[in-house]
């Protein structure tokens, strides 16, 4: 390998070793060690980014995009390691990676361009009244402000886009935030990588070295430490349910409760609607087959559920059990993952009434694709079935009226995606269906499939509870940058205490 890790975290420009290292699980090749983070690395990984916040904080919007785009051009500089590194690490196939350092590069660009519009302050001025009665009113300026140090949790499914320099770390760099990230397990040394290049991209902007530092994975303890840290002003995680509610609880038991920003994932379910499937269901089969095991179906927006009345499903089910009984199982980004999968489909096997109409098997840290079909009466009454289940698994949900179809929507918890086949004639039962598929979904989509997130500004990825923890925000797109700013309102400030941006 060209790149051999050190197993060091990045703390304030230091490369700093511990007494406790873990191996790395590579599908390849040897493992290496890496230091395991530890409460007290926080913390001076924490007071260092403070630290940098009292000059990062206030650096004009060009600065800081500059750095966005050095940090993208040391992460290119490194683009044969980084994906040499990366495949051996999650078993992802090079193309994978490629795309994904050419997004993650692109996202931290995006984000450079985007403050530089200045759009994203939000300013707005009221002029001072002194005239007005029966009150004068005061000059009154709004501008958005960065909060302080963000901490961000390293994603699995994503070495690269939702990790180290993905995209809550280039967003709350974007909006003037120091960043601590807690690395995953699962690609350290690929972390280790990227942190290298965003190190190299401050020393080159002559900036604060505690704008970002990386801790390794220290287990429970170090998640713990980082969001429990009085320092810490928000925090940014992708991944499960399960961890991210947990983390969500301690944010809001601290004695300063910090928003936390948790991308926990979903089923994202289709609606086949009934023109659709009779007109084109095989065609529309094989594409949810293609994209049920895109990347070994772990992608947050997997599409794991498909609802279709029973008279139209033969042609669609037909077409995706093929599709599906031939592909070909894939690596798994970690045996923990892998058991996962195994776990929740042997779970929804074993439910009465449920038939299998794929079971591929599954060995090791391999996954094979699996396909499960139920009547709408069986699923509305088993909320385990409704669960996510991370991989390449898809349950069909044959209704017998539209009626049926509504009350599966209406079921439904918070997803980040929803997604109609339709067509002209499917109109009406689509108007139906839509004002409730809105409030359960952040993004909507017709006669597509939602794998892949664009980088753009209308995109929302995230959702109601418990597809997200905060409704409101989005962590990919240009609205991103809001979960890391605060308003702040200037009343009769003389032009040397304003922002500067608010003195032009």
């Amino acid at each position: 390998m060209s790149y051999v890790p050190h197993g060091k975290h990045l703390i304030a420009g230091n490369w700093v070793a511990a007494n406790e290292t873990f191996p790395s699980e590579p599908t390849n090749g040897e493992p290496f060690s890496f230091s395991r983070g530890t409460p007290e690395h926080v913390n001076k990984a924490v007071e260092a980014a403070e630290e940098a916040f009292a000059t990062y904080g206030w650096l004009a919007d060009e600065e800081r995009a500059k750095f966005l785009e050095t940090i993208a051009d040391e992460i290119e500089a490194r683009g044969a390691a980084i994906t040499e590194i990366g495949t051996a690490e999650t078993g992802l196939p090079e193309a994978r990676l490629e795309g994904e350092r050419g997004r993650t590069c692109g996202q931290l660009r995006f984000f450079a361009e985007h403050i530089r519009k200045g759009t994203y302050l939000d300013q707005r001025k009221d002029e001072a009244l002194p005239d007005r009665t029966p009150l004068p009113r005061p000059e009154l300026q709004m501008v958005q402000r960065p909060i302080g140090p963000v901490a961000v949790f390293g994603a699995s499914n994503f070495p690269l886009a939702f990790s180290t320099a993905g995209g809550d770390t280039a967003s709350a760099l974007a909006a003037g935030c120091p960043v601590v990230v807690k690395g995953h397990p699962a690609h350290p040394g690929t972390g280790e990588l990227v942190a290298d290049a965003i190190a190299a991209a401050i020393d080159k902007c002559d900036l604060h070295p505690g704008v970002f530092s990386l801790v390794q994975d220290g287990g429970q303890a170090v998640g713990k430490a980082l969001v429990e840290h009085p320092l810490i002003c928000a925090v940014g995680f992708t991944g499960s349910l399960r961890g991210g509610r947990a983390l969500f609880d301690l944010c809001a038991q601290r004695p300063v409760p910090i928003p936390f920003f948790g991308e926990l994932g979903s089923i994202n379910p289709m609606f086949i609607l009934p023109q659709a499937a009779s007109a084109r269901g095989d065609e529309i089969g094989k594409g949810w087959a293609g994209s049920l095991t895109m990347g070994a179906g772990q992608f947050c927006t997997n599409p794991g559920v498909a609802v279709v009345l029973d008279e139209h499903a033969d042609a669609f089910i037909a077409a995706a059990k093929g599709a599906l009984e031939s592909a070909e199982n894939q690596t798994m980004l970690t045996s923990a993952i892998a058991d996962s999968y195994q776990q929740g489909a042997e779970s929804v096997a074993k439910i009465s009434g449920v038939k299998a109409l794929v079971q591929n098997e599954c060995a090791d840290r391999e996954a094979g694709a699996q396909l499960y079909e139920v009547d709408a009466a069986l699923w509305l009454e088993n909320k385990e079935l409704s669960e996510e289940v991370f991989g390449p698994l898809g349950i069909v949900v044959r209704a017998k009226d539209t009626a049926q179809v509504v009350d599966i929507a209406k079921s439904l918890e918070g997803q980040l995606t929803s997604t109609l086949h339709m067509d002209s004639a499917d109109m009406s039962l689509a108007q139906e269906l839509m004002p409730v598929l809105e409030r359960k979904a952040g993004r909507l989509l017709v006669n597509g499939f939602p794998t892949g997130v664009e980088v753009a500004d209308a995109m929302v990825h995230g959702g109601p509870y418990p597809a997200s923890t905060n409704f409101g925000a989005t962590s990919v797109g240009s609205m991103s940058i809001r979960r890391f700013l605060r308003p702040v309102c200037y009343q009769n400030l003389p032009a040397e205490l304003l922002p500067n941006v608010l003195r032009d």
